[in-house]
Order: structure tokens, then C-alpha cells, then sequence
């Protein structure tokens, strides 16, 4: 009896949506069924795999370059955990609280806010956040509720969202630098369905925003069964640490993974006797040195790629996503990681860190540190004694200042703008540059509805599926989810378990 040969998918990709794909398909439902799993490669163009979940020594410690933690409320980072027998690593952040720079100083974030909404108004009076007469802007919304819009189906802005309920201030100084913060985007721009559902819920209903935040927040945080969970969870030795160990997972189970090996163009194969098209992928080499151009064959493909990469490869196959794939924006960002003498900083740590709103002005312009974390007081394992961890992050939408710098003079106006955020008046011990070009998409309004748009122009493309931050949310978690979900549908079509038939929307997952 002739046994039929496994069928291949390529996931072009090896950031943390790419890997969870291929992960999903060694080892998800079916994977040990009925027949063994498909055979997988990884294409990543890059020298390394793991995308934004980067880690380097710096100062004598292991710190992660971008993301360093992951959202505890939704399950998909720590079910990857739990499978990679992780779980005993997982860490909690060591330390409560922020601040944000407002009115010329650093004040306490105030409690009840929901992504930087405020919930109550008393904890927000007492931050001085906001002037007296701003505040009593602010409680307009609790006095004076609103009727609702109920009627209304469409996508709005949070910016706008905030500022017909709360005032322009708690946009500028609360909304923008925390949903922006996390996008890197402009809340004046962002799409509340996609950033902020919960938001666009409120604002349809009758009654304060501010009432309907705090229930929905409740809701969210209402402890279940067991033991309570942490807001947000990291790895003893790094968040990237996730992606090593994932990649390791995959290599045990057989995965080829890639590195230096760029996708430049897919076309699809004539069919094979089962009656099944396949895809002829053609490879370059990003290394000169070494190897990886040429051609591979295979069944099914994810792209698992920024949207302007995964355009130009749909466009001979799915034109209309790739036009609307191509329409996304992305902003580019950089990390400042300085290791500062012991006791330079003038002004005490309070808490994880701060943010530093984009309508600041410092020294008589925008500032270019949109927030610093401390981060031997959020991660305690970092602490050495004889220096002080803070990374400072610069860049968002809009804002490409730190793009014409050099290492050099981005480091000097970051510690200038320290000395009047914290006092900072030494030389760092050392220094680390980390350079993020056109790292977050940026969800405008109608996003999720042309994430649609995309999915089901790929129904009539069999086998090919895309997957990543450019969908349905930028954090660790959601893009774990886009990657096993995109190979739950490929794997589904290639008869690998049930479900090859249905279509390729979804519900947009809650909040990043």
C-alpha cells in the first residue's frame, strides 16, 4: 500500500505570528490524528528569528530590545507557555503603577483608568492631571450623561470619542499617550472598533462613558475560579525567550527553519493527480555568504509578513486584498536603553515608568521620549547594584525625528530631555540603540472592516492565508492567535481536520 506524501506549507515569516503558525501545525488539533502532521518550513529574510521578541546582553544582563511583556487577560501567550512546558517561568511585573508628565511635572497615573480613559472622576481630580476647570469639563460626563447613539454602526476615532465626552485635555493627556503609546500611533487616527471596542460600545449607549468604562473594566477583571492573574507576565530570563524557545520546540519537531531566506515572488502550480493546486515560491538570498535562493515547492502558504510585504506577494493571486493590504500605514520607533550611575537620577522611580504626552512642550518643542521604563523596578531579576536600567522609547506616527539621527546625537537628545523629565545629570555607563523601521500598523478607522475585505477575497485563493500585527491586534498575544488561526485554516484545507469549507472573517479580538 503506497502511503500519499505529507503535504508542505511554507510560512513566509519567522516572527511570533509565523512561528505559532507553524507551531498550529505540528502540533495542533489533527496534527497526531489521523496522519502525521504536514512537513513546514520557515522563510524569515532576517538573520534571526523572532521578530520584535528580541533580547541582547546589555550591562552584564539579558534585556529585551522592544516588547517585555505580554497581556495576561487574553489566554494565547500563556497557552503557548503552558505547551512549551514554560509555565514555571512566567514572571509578573514587580512593581505598580506609572506616571505621566502633565503640566510640568510627573504625576500618578490615576486608578480606574481603562486604556487611558478614566473611569472616576475623584482619583483623576486628585493627579492634577488636569486644571480645576478642565476636571469640571471632564465631569459634564458624569452630571449631564449623554443620550446614546444607538443607532450608529459605524467606526469613529478615540480621539474623537474622548473629546466629545471628556475634553480635549483627557485626550492629550491621558487617551493619546496610552492607546497611542501602544500603537505608536495618534488617537486622533486610530480606529476605536479595532483599538478600543469597549470604548465605541460605551459611547453608543446612553448614559456617562466614564459609568459605562468602569462596569465593562469590572467585567474584564472579575477573578475567576482560581487563583488571580497578573496583569501583564514576562519570562525569568526574557519575553524574547518565548520566541527561542518556540523555535527550539520547532526544530524538535522537525520544522526547517530559515533564516537570510526572502520570499520574492509566489506563483501558483498546475494540479496533481489528487486534483490540488500547489505554490512555487522564489527565493533570494539576504546573505551573501551564504545559502537560500532558488525555488521551493509546497501545498499551503501563510504569510506572515508586514501588510506591504504580503501585498506585493498577493497581488498575480488576490489583487483586492493586496490593494487594501498596501493602504496600511506603519510608524517607525526606536529603543534607548541606558545603564546610568547609581543614584544619577535626581527625582525619584515611581512605579514601572512614565509617558510623556506628544502635546508636551519641552524646551520649546514636541518632545521626542514618548515614555521610559525602569527596568530593574518593573522586572526586579534586572537589578545590579551600581546602576539604574532605563530604556526610553522615541518615535510614533507622525513623528519621524529620530530617523535622520545617529546613534550619537539620538542618545545626547534623549538624555537632554531626561535631565528635565528626571533630573539626569550623569553620563551612562553604557548605551544600546534599537531601531524599529516601520514596526506598528497603524489601525485607522475602518480597519477591521477592510481586515474583512481581505479575508474573503483570499477564500477564492485555497491555501494561501496571511497572518500578523497588521489584522486584528499588535501584542504578543494576538499575534500568537493570528498565526494559529491563519494555520487552522490552511491546515483545514488541506484535509488536515475538519472546517476546510468556511470562510475566513472573524471577530476582532479585544483590545492589542
Amino acid at each position: 500500500m503506497t502511503t500519499a506524501p505529507r503535504p508542505t506549507v511554507a510560512v513566509v515569516g519567522g516572527g511570533i505570528a509565523g512561528l505559532s503558525a507553524a507551531w498550529e501545525l505540528v502540533s495542533g488539533p489533527g496534527a497526531a490524528g489521523d496522519g502525521p502532521p504536514p512537513e513546514v518550513v520557515v522563510l524569515e529574510a532576517g538573520g534571526h528569528l523572532g521578530g520584535k521578541l528580541r533580547a541582547e546582553s546589555f550591562a552584564g544582563r539579558r534585556v529585551d530590545l522592544a516588547a517585555d511583556a505580554f497581556l495576561g487577560r487574553r489566554p494565547e501567550a500563556t497557552e503557548l507557555c503552558r505547551q512549551l512546558d514554560l509555565s514555571d517561568q512566567l514572571v509578573p511585573v514587580g512593581a505598580s503603577g506609572a506616571s505621566i508628565w502633565a503640566r510640568g511635572r510627573l504625576r500618578p497615573m490615576p486608578d480606574g483608568l481603562s486604556l487611558g480613559v478614566p473611569t472616576r472622576w475623584w482619583p483623576l481630580v486628585r493627579t492634577g492631571i488636569l486644571s480645576p476647570a478642565e476636571a469640571l469639563r471632564a465631569a459634564r460626563d458624569l452630571v449631564s450623561p449623554h443620550r446614546g447613539v444607538g443607532t450608529t454602526s459605524g467606526d469613529r476615532t478615540v480621539g474623537e470619542i474622548v473629546e466629545e465626552r471628556l475634553g480635549r485635555p483627557v485626550v492629550d493627556r491621558l487617551a493619546d499617550p496610552l492607546i497611542g503609546g501602544i500603537h505608536a500611533g495618534d488617537v486622533d487616527h486610530l480606529s476605536a472598533a479595532a483599538t478600543f471596542p469597549d470604548l465605541l460600545a460605551a459611547s453608543r449607549q446612553p448614559g456617562s462613558l466614564m459609568r459605562r468604562l468602569g462596569a465593562a473594566r469590572a467585567r474584564a477583571e472579575r477573578p475567576g475560579p482560581g487563583p488571580g492573574s497578573p496583569v501583564f507576565w514576562s519570562l525569568a530570563g526574557s519575553t524574547a525567550g518565548l520566541a527561542d524557545s518556540l523555535a527550539g520546540a520547532l526544530a524538535g519537531r522537525g520544522v526547517s527553519l530559515r533564516t537570510c531566506t526572502p520570499v520574492e515572488g509566489i506563483r501558483r502550480r498546475e494540479e496533481d493527480r489528487r486534483g490540488r493546486s500547489g505554490w512555487t515560491l522564489a527565493l533570494g538570498r539576504s546573505d551573501p555568504a551564504g545559502g537560500g535562493s532558488g525555488e521551493v515547492e509546497v501545498d499551503g502558504v501563510i504569510l506572515a509578513v508586514p501588510a506591504p510585504e504580503a501585498a506585493g506577494l498577493l497581488v498575480p493571486h488576490a489583487p483586492a486584498a493586496a490593494a487594501i493590504l498596501g493602504t496600511i500605514r506603519y510608524a517607525s520607533v526606536a529603543v534607548v536603553t541606558l545603564s546610568l550611575p547609581e543614584g544619577s537620577v535626581r527625582r525619584p522611580l515611581r512605579g514601572t515608568g512614565f509617558l510623556v504626552p506628544r502635546a508636551t512642550n519641552l524646551d520649546g518643542r514636541p518632545p521626542l521620549v514618548t515614555g521610559c521604563t525602569f527596568l530593574a523596578r518593573k522586572w526586579p531579576h534586572l537589578a545590579r547594584p551600581g546602576d539604574e536600567l532605563i530604556r526610553a522609547s522615541v518615535g510614533r506616527f507622525g513623528d519621524e525625528r529620530h530617523t535622520t539621527m545617529g546613534d550619537g546625537e539620538l542618545v545626547a537628545s534623549v538624555l537632554g530631555e531626561l535631565a528635565t523629565l528626571l533630573g539626569v545629570r550623569d553620563s551612562p555607563l553604557d548605551t544600546l540603540v534599537t531601531r524599529w523601521d516601520g514596526a506598528f500598523p497603524q489601525y485607522e478607522v475602518g480597519h477591521l472592516v477592510r481586515v474583512d475585505r481581505v479575508q474573503q477575497a483570499l477564500v477564492d485563493v485555497p491555501g494561501l492565508d496571511v497572518a500578523g500585527a497588521a489584522l486584528r491586534g499588535v501584542g504578543i498575544p494576538a499575534c500568537i492567535g493570528s498565526g494559529r488561526d491563519a494555520a487552522g485554516r490552511v491546515a483545514a484545507w488541506l484535509g488536515l481536520r475538519p472546517g476546510g469549507g468556511r470562510g475566513r472573517a472573524e471577530a476582532p479580538a479585544p483590545g492589542p
